[in-house]
């Protein structure tokens, strides 16, 4: 055999042993894969369970049983196509509630941001025991919200309250807070100013997080402190504000215990808000079908105005990247 023979044999063997070492370590490296992709699986494995079981199924459910008459009573729930969203509209508890939650909802959200901004610029400062002052204002959002419910019904008492206490004090007119239709969605207002501490703590990072070299230039320029925070400060924490505002109308839209431990809707429905009469039509009137469509409603009331605000923000909100 020729030399030239014996070196092609010996290409082609080489050839061939690369060959099988590249499938070898690719046939290493799925395996690898597949071992981790079962390792994941079964790492969450409960939550999928949980999420199907207590989740995903009853969102399933709920559709469905928004188009029947189902009453949990029944031993089969009858279709009835749209008549629940139907009936929904011409229901004027439906339509007061929808009205008491947006006007909650118009009034507490705002009212969020700005003091929860004002805490969190205030909390920015160096000063001593400036953890300790954190600590207090955000304590108030760890409590329950039945527990904080009865404290601030306590607080409105009209005849025991520590609220027409101090209105007295100033020599100002008690008010019926909580009994009376034109202050108790102010006074739920007010109360939900209680819960500061969570919004603020968003605001708070986000202030830590700009860098200080921005200020330097801002008062290099000549900008004065109203300059540094309007165009400085508002737009490197406009994606907080946009977190803080999308989160907390989410929030005030479900608000529900407040309502249900404090005034039970009352008084005349001014206080029904949307899940609680949807709570009522599930567990007092025993509706679930309507109360399931009512359920899918605000659904699509949220994901619209989500929605919206996500658009609007594209030109409003400042990403550093």
């Amino acid at each position: 055999m020729s030399t030239s023979g014996v070196q092609a044999i010996d290409t082609n063997a080489s050839q061939i042993t690369d060959a099988q070492k590249r499938f070898g370590r690719r046939s290493h490296k799925n395996k690898l894969e597949a071992r981790e992709a079962r390792d994941f699986w079964l790492l969450i494995s409960p939550w999928v369970i949980g999420f199907i079981l207590f989740t995903g199924g009853p969102v399933v459910a709920s559709f469905i049983l928004s188009f029947t008459d189902y009453t949990g009573t029944s031993s089969a729930p009858n279709f009835i196509g749209l008549q629940n969203y139907t009936s929904l509209f011409a229901d004027s508890i439906f339509l007061k509630s929808l009205a008491v939650t947006t006007y909650y909802v118009v009034l507490s959200v705002p009212l969020a941001l700005i003091g929860s901004l004002l805490l969190a610029l205030l909390l920015n400062q160096r000063v001593r025991f400036l953890g300790v002052f954190r600590t207090i204002y955000y304590m108030p959002t760890v409590i329950a919200g039945v527990a904080l419910s009865l404290l601030w019904q306590w607080i409105f008492n009209p005849d025991l309250g520590i609220a027409n206490y101090l209105l007295n004090l100033l020599h100002l007119p008690s008010l019926l807070w909580f009994q009376d239709e034109s202050t108790v969605i102010p006074s739920f207002v007010l109360m939900s100013l209680w819960g500061l501490g969570g919004p603020m703590i968003v605001f708070l990072a986000s202030l830590q997080g700009i860098p200080p070299e921005l200020y330097e230039a801002a008062s290099l320029d000549g900008s004065n402190g109203w300059h540094k925070f309007r165009y400085v400060t508002i737009p490197m924490i406009s994606p907080a504000i946009l977190l803080n505002l999308v989160t907390g109308v989410i929030g005030a839209f479900q608000i529900f215990v407040q309502g249900y431990v404090i005034t039970q809707g009352g008084p005349n429905f001014a206080s029904e808000f949307y899940v609680l009469y949807l709570f009522n039509n599930a567990f007092q009137y025993f509706k679930f079908g309507y109360a399931a469509s009512q359920a899918w409603i605000l659904f699509v009331i949220i994901l619209a105005l989500t929605i919206a605000m996500l658009q609007i923000s594209r030109r409003l909100v400042y990403y550093e990247a």
